[in-house]
């Protein structure tokens, strides 16, 4: 079924304007996954012949669509479907794999190295480790559905895990399966520009906005068991934290 097909017909003896309908439809269309993110839309022209309506209220369905932040236009490329901004909590400890899954959205990795080392004199503060202890390390690009998300970062007392293969998905996982679950984490973020060789990474342009997350992890006896840096895309990502007055 063409997309065309799937938004349906206009009814134009009904009082609600064209565009409007046309707007309703397509917002719908998306709702339905009917295209996916990142995905071009029909032509305006071809819009305008499939539903039988001027490229004009075409033009004013997509204007309206591209102001509520669901389509955008590129220059010479066409219109397409915004892929959906995620909102992370601060106010509970959640890994990214749950974070996604919890938003429907299917969350994989590529990893670029899993590695096994002695802890570097800044691991081993941040770790509280001693001199000539033995970390893991693990490095891949953090994907939502087929979209780029982030660049990870992660370090984790060799004690915590049998070795770095015991990470497949979810580092939270692995270290709930070992009994090295942390229980509660510090965080810091601050606003970054990305450098070229991130950018490239992540499919984006060098000096786009992002958002860079420290994490210590805790467990109960005040332990760390988990030091990871995140580079978050700007455009993709929204921290939200709730505040109170208790």
């Amino acid at each position: 079924m063409s997309f065309i097909e799937s938004v349906g017909a206009l009814d134009k003896d009904a009082p609600t304007p064209l565009y409007l309908q046309l707007q309703k439809g397509i917002r719908q269309a998306i709702a339905d996954r009917v295209v996916s993110a990142e995905a071009a839309i029909p032509t305006e022209r071809d819009l305008a012949e499939g539903f039988g309506v001027s490229r004009i209220t075409v033009r004013k369905a997509i204007d309206g669509l591209v102001s509520e932040g669901l389509l955008s236009r590129r220059r010479g490329g066409g219109t397409f479907v915004v892929a959906p901004r995620v909102e992370k909590s601060f106010s509970k400890m959640t890994s990214f794999s749950q974070d996604m899954v919890s938003r429907g959205r299917r969350p994989h990795s590529v990893w670029v190295s899993k590695t096994e080392g002695t802890v570097t004199p800044e691991e081993a503060l941040l770790l509280g480790l001693s001199p000539g202890s033995h970390v893991f390390r693990f490095h891949r690009i953090r994907y939502a559905d087929d979209q780029s998300m982030a660049l990870e970062y992660s370090t984790v007392p060799a004690f915590c895990l049998p070795s770095t293969d015991a990470v497949q998905t979810s580092l939270y996982e692995a270290l709930e399966q070992s009994g090295h679950l942390p229980v509660r984490a510090l965080q810091r973020l601050r606003a970054i520009n990305f450098s070229a060789e991130q950018a490239e990474a992540l499919d984006i342009k060098p000096g786009d906005a992002g958002l860079f997350i420290e994490r210590r992890g805790f467990l109960v006896d005040g332990r760390t068991v988990e030091f990871t840096q995140s580079y978050y895309r700007g455009d993709a990502y929204d921290v939200v934290a709730e505040l109170n007055n208790r």
